[in-house]
């Protein structure tokens, strides 16, 4: 993926990682939209920052995905990047059965069906543009698991596995695909991890990703160095003991 000259839409980006990409993305002279559910937000948004598109949509709604991204493409014909931003991160407890099941669902229609409807939703028009690229969007936790977040592990690794397959099928086609790989950042995902000490700033996490990014146009992931602990576990031998790291302090950890 090229830094600049890019028409991209950002479903689930009107705060947290997806905003901060969104901007750094249009400082790089890139066309930017930016989807989220609430009205009132994309209006301010799009007075605090102008030249900044925004687009309504529920990415757990396919009516919502599909009505925006006929909205999208015609506004915006030349569009070429789409990144699956979009996505929720709740605690589960399976010990507790009353408790789980709803969490469960509802991470995996955002987290894992928002995507492959989005992908869908834009998949033939990706095709017909020279230079496309599909930017899905993961977590260190698709490598390691966080006890406290069983279904969001998973819709990561799911999400992961979907990535590596799609460049597979795509790789004769103008559609790059590559995954964004975050560690734990200081946003809202869940409760306390605007203040986790042991979470990447915002600013620090995004200014690496533009840099990779910008280093790396042909990167298949955008991984900074923080989430390679849990990345590269597996492969280093030493799964177990990253798995009891990550875990010691769990409400700590993403």
């Amino acid at each position: 993926m090229d830094i600049s000259g890019n028409t991209i839409f950002i479903p689930g980006s009107t705060s947290g990682i997806g905003l901060a990409l969104a901007l750094a993305l249009q400082a790089e002279g890139n066309t930017v939209v930016v989807g989220g559910r609430r009205a009132e937000v994309l209006e301010r948004l799009a007075a605090e920052h102008p030249g900044l598109g925004t687009v309504r949509i529920d990415t757990a709604d396919p009516a919502s995905i599909a009505t925006a991204a006929k909205e999208v493409l015609e506004r915006y014909p030349d569009l070429n990047v789409l990144v699956t931003m979009a996505g929720i991160m709740r605690a589960e407890d399976w010990r507790r059965p009353e408790g789980f099941l709803a969490t469960a669902e509802a991470t995996v229609e955002t987290n894992v069906l928002g995507p492959i409807r989005l992908i869908g939703a834009f998949m033939e028009h990706l095709r017909s543009r020279p230079d496309a690229t599909i930017m899905t969007v993961t977590s260190g936790l698709a490598f390691t698991p966080l006890r406290a977040t069983p279904t969001y592990n998973a819709s990561k690794a799911a999400i992961h596995m979907l990535s590596e397959s799609l460049r597979l099928q795509l790789a004769d086609t103008s559609v790059k695909v590559v995954e964004l790989v975050p560690p734990a950042v200081q946003t809202d995902l869940m409760p306390g991890h605007a203040e986790n000490p042991n979470a990447l700033p915002l600013d620090d996490y995004i200014a690496e990703v533009m840099g990779l990014i910008a280093s790396q146009p042909d990167a298949k992931e955008i991984q900074v160095e923080r989430v390679k602990f849990l990345r590269y576990g597996e492969a280093r031998g030493d799964y177990d003991q990253v798995v009891a790291a990550l875990n010691a302090n769990e409400p700590a950890n993403r």
